[in-house]
């Protein structure tokens, strides 16, 4: 054998050996590692080597003046007109009422806007004088803050239960129940099917005690609304207070079952879109719903049961405030003339007066209660687990000017209600990405840091608006690695443009394996780019183009944070 052949050969043969090594050492890397393991490793690579690639700076966060006030929810409501008027008064004797929006709307959730309107044409006498009702659609719980705070009073206020009016009452304003009933409705716990038998077969029957001990032990995927904005939200939570301690809904011995109860929970929905949007995705077994939705939503009715639960959905009518006897005569003969057979039976045909058999299972619970179990859901929402979040902002040229201002309006108000025990972190972004404030507990310090960066904030430059998101996402796993005890979350706070840096298509699949909920906020902005972020999650969108930008943003950051 000649030199050049030994040679060829002897390089063949390490040539294979290196193959075989090598592949031996890929085929048996994953051997014992389950394939969460494997595509967390996956993940994080390709994070690093996105991320590596992403011109980051670092910023110097700089110190603001902070506001020690409490929230003041008055400050942020926008003006009443942002609620419309579904029915006009007609005549000068005449009664405004806030009525909740499953009955002040149109079509099947257009019940008392029908009954209104043929009110008014009856033109019927009141004091000699012909009536007539005024009806603004707002929900039970914007309407509350409104007249608790007295940015605006009606004269007559209908929430969905008798929930609302407890806490009008106990805020001082003069509260007087004109009837207990204007037309029936029930809130209940719908639950897929398959699940629903697999309940069954375990605990019997299902009720809030049988659904909290599922979720408690893991067995069961529920999502509720928030209980400052949402009837059904405020019912579940007091309800499912008064399954550790009936007595006492904000005892010691409830508030520590509620804690353990809510460590299961995955999700919490701002708005009651947002929690079926995330139930069509597989996301839960089950959420809050009231009977009249759920007879209106056929694709509910073939695959879900509904399990009624907590205080009846009654839609009591209330007169507010210090009303001369004119005003109180209308509102009597309105309660009254909704009340005849002709609009009861037109209410059932729009879903209503249903599950007429199921009693309220609770004993009354006054107002301040009602207002403690709020603040109890508000500390122990996130069970033992802090939030740790990052504020994205966008500061591309096309946010300068109005935009931008509206964001640090929004940040610089809203950021009251982010918890001290939360971590906070924000970034801002052009064609490069800063991290002007790394991560760190929401202590006075890291408020006024967070406060005076967010005044600092200037506009210019391209868009990369993915970049962004994709350092957010490695500060996130930076901070879990040294204290995973959090529940990570992003806010975008941007116009929706992306002209600069990664595309959607390019990290789509990172935000997916990471599943760190991503809420945005659009500012003038493409709303439909910002909702498809927002959509791979379930995290909600917000378009804060509007009047109501700063209220909608609080209510955000009451529930996530």
């Amino acid at each position: 054998m000649n030199k050049t052949k030994f040679f060829f050969i002897s390089c063949l043969i390490v040539v294979i050996v290196f193959i075989a090594v090598y592949g031996g050492i890929s085929l048996t890397a994953n051997l014992g590692k389950s394939q969460s393991q494997v595509t967390a490793e996956d993940a994080a690579k390709q994070l690093n080597k996105i991320y590596s690639k992403i011109n980051v700076v670092n910023g110097t966060p700089v110190k603001g003046q902070i506001d020690i006030d409490p929230a003041d929810v008055a400050s942020s409501l926008p003006d009443i007109s942002k609620f419309p008027l579904t029915v006009n008064n007609t005549s000068d004797n005449f009664v405004e009422i806030f009525s909740s929006t499953e009955k002040s709307g149109t079509g099947v959730d257009g019940w008392l806007t029908d009954a209104a309107n043929d009110f008014n044409k009856a033109q019927l006498q009141v004091n000699g004088r012909p009536a007539s009702v005024k009806i603004r659609n707002i929900a039970s719980g914007t309407a509350t803050d409104y007249i608790k705070s007295g940015k605006y009073m009606p004269d007559a206020f209908t929430p969905s239960n008798e929930l609302w009016g407890e806490m009008v009452k106990a805020s001082g304003v003069k509260t007087q129940l004109v009837t207990n009933r204007l037309v029936g409705n029930v809130p209940g716990i719908v639950i897929s099917k398959k699940k629903y038998d697999a309940l069954v077969s375990k605990y019997g029957s299902i009720n809030v005690k049988t659904v909290t001990e599922a979720i408690a032990n893991n067995e069961f995927a529920m999502g509720y609304t928030d209980p400052f904005a949402s009837s059904t939200g405020l019912n579940f939570l007091v309800t499912a207070l008064a399954t550790f301690d009936s007595a006492n809904p904000i005892s010691e011995k409830a508030i520590q079952g509620f804690e353990q109860f809510q460590n299961n929970v995955p999700f919490i929905a701002s708005t009651t879109l947002q929690m079926r949007d995330a139930a069509k995705s597989g996301m839960l077994d089950g959420f809050v719903l009231e009977y009249q939705t759920f007879q209106n939503a056929a694709d509910l009715k073939n695959d879900y049961v509904f399990t009624p639960f907590g205080y009846r959905h009654d839609s009591p009518l209330y007169a507010i405030g210090d009303l001369p006897s004119a005003k109180l005569d209308v509102i009597r003969k309105f309660a009254e003339f909704v009340s005849q057979p002709k609009y009861q039976q037109a209410a059932k045909d729009k879903g209503f007066n249903g599950l007429e058999d199921y009693k309220t299972e609770l004993r009354a619970i006054d107002g301040n209660t009602l207002s403690s179990a709020q603040k109890v859901w508000k500390e122990k929402k996130n069970g033992s687990k802090p939030i740790a979040a990052v504020f994205v902002t966008d500061v591309s040229g096309s946010m300068d000017g109005k935009p931008l201002n509206r964001l640090k309006e929004s940040l610089l108000k809203g950021q009251k209600y982010l918890g001290k025990e939360n971590r906070i972190g924000l970034v801002s972004y052009a064609n490069t990405v800063t991290i002007n404030l790394p991560i760190a507990k929401y202590d006075t310090n890291q408020q006024s840091l967070f406060v005076g960066t967010v005044n600092s904030l200037q506009a210019g430059g391209g868009t990369a608006t993915f970049d962004a998101i994709v350092v957010a996402t490695k500060m996130l796993q930076d901070y879990m690695a040294t204290d995973p005890n959090v529940k990570p979350l992003i806010f975008v706070l941007s116009d929706g443009e992306t002209n600069a840096g990664n595309s959607l298509k390019d990290i789509r699949g990172l935000i997916e394996n990471y599943n760190i909920p991503i809420y945005t906020i659009g500012y003038n902005a493409d709303i439909q780019a910002l909702q498809s972020i927002s959509s791979i999650n379930e995290a909600a969108s917000i378009n804060a183009d509007t009047d109501d930008v700063v209220y909608k943003i609080s209510n955000l950051f009451n529930v996530q944070m």
